[in-house]
């Protein structure tokens, strides 16, 4: 908490944009850090891919495209400040109907718990019981927080791929200087004369694309899953793009192959829920999907944790892609 407070006065103080989205950085980075000695690993692999990686990225994008100043509103948008309020007290207020936290008679230390610690691996057959927990016996839960994750990259898509229908002209020298500015925020990713990072690249991201497929495939035996294997391989293809420019990372993998595989993961996650309705089972009921239960565990958590993996890896990658497609739109309004 104190590490939170300290990187959000640091941010807060500090004037250059670029030194604040570094220091956001470093404290993601240390977070995880922190998570892995608290052997919360699973927590860690998410905290050091999205928060130290890919956000950070993300954040340096946006300084490329925006203006050096910011624009008078002279409006005062008091509506949405009163739902955000009333929002925000219904949550604080909520917070008091909370049983006391880590407290040992709370119902989840007294019921929830002692039964995922000691019958999960009888049950599903997975000894991670974090796994377990999630694709199994919250198996609805985390089919919701997939669909969220799959809105999430289409809503950032839809929103910055669209055209301004109202925007003034610039001045001539004002829209040569942004012509420049989106130019070069779109033609710095990559470069023929880096060879140094061209070099360390071509090491690192095999190794770190087998370590995200370890991380999905052996989620169920340690630390890992599908939300970590997917951000960690999103973060991979992010790295080639950086590096060697965003032409050589759509030849690869296209905004059409994302989208398709968005909406695929989740039709796998939901998939298998509706093989083990025609079954003669519940919605995600793996129990039927094999000839003995334990087994059929093992197999629906395998499968979803596929589909999770892959809608994942397409929206981080959806993200960027319209963040980077976004100074493109720009170019092309002004011309």
């Amino acid at each position: 908490m104190l590490l939170l407070i300290a990187g959000t006065i640091t941010v807060l103080v500090v004037r250059n944009l670029f030194v604040a989205t570094m220091m956001l950085g470093i404290v993601s980075f240390t977070m995880a850090l922190i998570f892995v000695s608290l052997d919360a690993v699973d927590v860690a692999f998410t905290e050091a891919a999205v928060g130290a990686g890919i956000s950070t990225v993300l954040y340096i994008g946006t300084l490329a495209m925006v203006g050096a100043q910011e624009k008078i509103r002279v409006k005062f948008a008091a509506l949405p400040l009163i739902i955000c309020l009333a929002v925000g007290g219904a949550l604080f207020y909520a917070t008091y109907q909370m049983p006391g936290y880590a407290e040992a008679d709370n119902p989840v230390h007294k019921h929830v718990a002692p039964r995922y610690i000691n019958d999960s691996g009888k049950e599903t057959g997975v000894p991670n019981i974090v796994t377990s927990v999630l694709a199994s016996y919250r198996g609805y839960d985390t089919f919701g927080e997939t669909t969220v994750i799959f809105t999430a990259g289409i809503g950032v898509m839809l929103i910055l791929r669209q055209r301004r229908l109202k925007r003034p002209p610039p001045d001539g020298e004002e829209e040569e200087d942004l012509k420049t500015s989106l130019n070069g925020s779109i033609s710095g990713l990559g470069s023929d004369h880096d060879l140094v990072p061209h070099l360390v690249s071509k090491l690192l991201i095999p190794f770190i694309l087998m370590f995200a497929l370890y991380v999905q495939f052996h989620g169920d035996f340690g630390p890992g899953g599908g939300f970590q294997a997917g951000v960690i391989f999103a973060a991979g293809f992010i790295l080639y793009a950086l590096i060697f420019s965003l032409e050589e990372a759509r030849v690869i993998l296209n905004e059409k192959v994302i989208l398709c595989l968005i909406a695929l993961g989740v039709l796998i996650y939901g998939g298998v829920g509706v093989v083990s309705m025609l079954l003669g089972g519940h919605f995600l009921d793996y129990n039927l999907l094999s000839h003995d239960p334990v087994h059929g565990q093992h197999l629906g958590i395998l499968l979803v944790e596929i589909g999770v993996g892959i809608t994942v890896t397409a929206a981080m990658l959806a993200i960027f892609y319209a963040f980077v497609g976004r100074a493109e739109i720009e170019i092309e309004q002004l011309d």
